[in-house]
């Protein structure tokens, strides 16, 4: 599945609200909340916020620009290479 096959309220999601959510989640399958049934759906939703986040993160990356400053004092920026 990519990014755009996410469902539209995923999509919407800042980076911080599906952690956030993504967190809850984690959080009520560790104490076991739930049937077996919800925590299968639970951990399927968990799964496209992952997804979601992992691609702001990606996104926001390829944003990053590395800058330097030239000899001559003069500062350039250029695409941030990990």
């Amino acid at each position: 599945m990519t990014e755009t096959e996410l469902p539209d309220d995923i999509k919407a999601m800042s980076f911080e609200q599906a952690l956030e959510e993504l967190r809850g989640i984690v959080d009520g399958l560790e104490r076991g909340d739930g049937s077996l049934d919800q925590s299968i759906k639970a951990y399927e939703r968990g799964s496209l916020l992952r997804m979601h986040c992992d691609a702001k993160l990606r996104e926001a990356h390829m944003k990053i620009e590395q800058i330097r400053v030239e000899a001559d004092g003069t500062p350039t920026s250029e695409p941030f290479d990990a």
